[in-house]
């Protein structure tokens, strides 16, 4: 027996003094409220109403447990109320990529009280990302897909150690801090083979070809269609074998960089904030492609707003891609890109 209903159609009954105007308050059928109330006099063992005069007058029994059901429904009422509260306070978490800037993310929590929605930010690897909106403990993330089927594009970058001769006390080009300048020469991945040094004196090869920096990547581009991609580009542009490889954690990668004995693939965004100087890929194949995306497991979080698209956005550097990353003015850029991706 659903109690709830059935002490509501006792209680809508003994106000209206009638089951026809009971039942259409209550929006159901008189013959159901008719064996609603009769299912609930079997189920006290007594009667509720006296249906033998013309009009239904409530019996003492009845009169004696009407309170006891208005305050097992006022407090199911209550009870619904708080659950609807919780649920427009619940914290919705909100995943984005390791290397998202602190301010950024303040901004997002900050912009979730304006909208009234109370907004975790979690900082998660490509993977987990999608497990968490997969079972439901995430509301939103960006999840990696390819940059030509992206609504957020992200320029991805060869980051490496300022120059030998730069003040210590100034950034370098793409470091925190730095004033705006020209944008960076776009790197093409023959870029990064080494070149043979010459002797001062007769200009001629002062030995073998010294070995090519390591290139680094985090976890953000080891998702497997753009480790893919990226190990088929270091093979058509003839790098040594063994030159592209994962990055450990991010701090020790950053160290190396900064120290000179590494590349790292990083995000503009990412190489202000650190001091590394950085450049962007020719490839746009290679970028990253985020989507935000909510989970349709947690109730109330819906399709991801677009206040909230925006702030993501300018987290991961979306819409910062150097002209001089793209194809050659005149180009479908999306054909290239496909053509890329492809190989």
């Amino acid at each position: 027996m659903d109690l709830l209903a059935h002490l509501d159609a006792y209680v809508a009954t003994v106000d209206e003094a009638s089951f026809s105007r009971a039942a259409d308050r209550l929006g159901i059928a008189q013959p159901l409220l008719s064996r609603r109330i009769k299912t609930l006099e079997e189920h006290f063992g007594g009667l509720l109403f006296d249906r033998s005069r013309r009009q239904v007058t409530t019996t003492e029994f009845g009169v004696l447990l009407l309170p006891y059901a208005q305050d097992v429904l006022d407090r199911a009422e209550r009870l619904r109320q708080v659950a609807r509260s919780a649920r427009r306070s619940a914290v919705r978490v909100v995943a984005v990529p390791p290397d998202c800037g602190p301010a950024a993310l303040a901004r997002v929590i900050r912009a979730g009280a304006e909208h009234g929605v109370s907004l975790g930010v979690r900082e998660l690897d490509p993977e987990p990302r999608l497990a968490g909106l997969a079972d439901g403990s995430l509301a939103y993330a960006l999840v990696r897909v390819p940059p030509e089927d992206a609504p957020l594009r992200v320029p991805l970058g060869v980051g490496s150690a300022p120059a030998a001769d730069a003040p210590r006390d100034a950034p370098g080009p793409g470091a925190a801090g730095a004033p705006p300048g020209p944008r960076p020469r776009a790197v093409h991945l023959e870029d990064l083979r080494p070149r043979r040094s010459r002797d001062a004196a007769g200009g001629r090869p002062a030995g073998g070809r010294p070995a090519a920096l390591a290139l680094l990547t985090t976890a953000e581009d080891q998702v497997p269609f753009a480790a893919d991609r990226l190990a088929r580009a270091v093979a058509r542009a003839g790098l040594p074998e063994g030159l592209l490889r994962p990055a450990g954690p991010v701090a020790t990668a950053l160290a190396e960089t900064l120290a000179g004995r590494v590349r790292l693939l990083c995000t503009e965004p990412f190489a202000r904030r650190h001091g590394v100087v950085w450049a962007p890929l020719h490839d746009t194949s290679l970028h990253r492609g985020y989507a935000p995306r909510a989970s349709h497991r947690q109730p109330g979080a819906g399709g991801v707003p677009r206040w909230l698209v925006s702030l993501l956005a300018a987290g991961v550097g979306a819409g910062t891609a150097s002209p001089a990353a793209g194809p050659p003015p005149g180009t479908d850029e999306d054909a290239v890109t496909r053509l890329a991706a492809r190989g």
